[in-house]
């Protein structure tokens, strides 16, 4: 492997000489620092940018913490595509560190993107609590903006929305529409997220003076896969309901294709609705009421957020009832 030893070598000059004529920083002779960059042309040589950078301590990236258990829908991609996006727009580099299964793992992906410099680091957490990652603003220097999360000591350093005023939103629409029995298929267990959504669905149905039926309750896991199977699961208890509100619009896809297979039509025979607005819905058959969560905006803030701290961002975002075809006003119950 060709060393910048190699190139001063060749060059007739000392690392050091080598160093400065590629960092900027100090004038090197126009005759000198045109036989280094010969010399780097005829051995081949390329800088290590990272080491370049971790010296001068600005490495030009952005940090995104996710866990990998996210990674996979529609959804998540898109979130990822946008905070890709929106660190080109600033001419940053995005750095994906995966935040795997439990909230040290998430610290230690935190820590990862600490250690390489970069200039600030977006969380979107799954394990760590607020009071954590209150903690680990506070022992930090390095920008940090927490995403759909709600972090009352830190507002300037989060972007949400509200899910469980989101989920009040589009239960007010399905009751609207006559539905009183609604099945809801609820994301994995212990996440802020979908805890909030279905604390809405509870609310908005004592609201209306309806008492939540744990019959019509079942888990997902976020996939289309676990909607398929949590769908198939509330079919097979053979409880009556007229429409079934998924945590998400990924397990509400797999919602549809369980009732499909089980003979019922949408929406003629079940309603069916989730949240997200992910771009699959929009092309299902029949395309898929749901919220619509302004992710792209919030990424855009977030990234706004650690480079320019001093511009007016917005952080508590609104979400956005989307009617399409696949809720039809309730006629009788299964």
């Amino acid at each position: 492997m060709v060393t910048i030893l190699d190139v001063a070598r060749l060059a007739g000059v000392s690392k050091a000489t080598v160093s400065r004529a590629l960092n900027g920083k100090v004038f090197v002779r126009e005759e000198v620092k045109a036989r280094i960059f010969q010399a780097i042309a005829d051995t081949g040589y390329r800088p290590n940018q990272l080491a370049r950078n971790l010296a001068n301590n600005k490495t030009n990236s952005i940090g995104l913490v996710i866990t990998n258990g996210l990674y996979n829908g529609p959804f998540f991609a898109s979130m990822i595509y946008h905070a890709a996006t929106s660190s080109e727009s600033f001419s940053r580099q995005l750095v994906l560190a995966d935040g795997k299964h439990s909230a040290q793992e998430e610290r230690d992906a935190i820590n990862l993107l600490l250690s390489l410099r970069c200039e600030g680091i977006m969380i979107y957490p799954k394990y760590l609590s607020v009071d954590e990652l209150d903690e680990i603003i506070d022992h930090n220097t390095t920008p940090i903006v927490v995403i759909n999360r709600e972090l009352p000591r830190h507002r300037s350093q989060c972007v949400f929305v509200d899910h469980q005023q989101n989920c009040e939103t589009m239960m007010a629409h399905l009751l609207a529409q006559g539905h009183r029995r609604i099945a809801f298929v609820a994301g994995s267990e212990g996440s802020p997220t979908g805890e909030s959504r279905f604390a809405g669905y509870c609310h908005a149905l004592r609201k209306a003076g309806i008492e939540p039926d744990p019959q019509l309750h079942v888990r997902g896991s976020w996939s289309i896969d676990s909607g398929y199977q949590a769908a198939q699961q509330l079919l097979a208890r053979n409880v009556p309901f007229t429409c079934i509100l998924a945590a998400n619009d990924d397990m509400a896809i797999g919602v549809a294709k369980a009732c499909q297979e089980a003979g019922l039509r949408l929406p003629q025979d079940v309603s069916l609705a989730g949240f997200d607005d992910s771009v699959i819905g929009q092309y299902y058959n029949p395309s898929l009421t749901t919220i619509h969560v302004p992710m792209d905006e919030m990424i855009r803030n977030a990234v706004g957020m650690l480079l320019q701290p001093d511009a007016q961002t917005l952080n508590a975002h609104q979400g956005e009832l989307v009617c399409r075809e696949s809720v039809a006003s309730a006629k009788k119950a299964r």
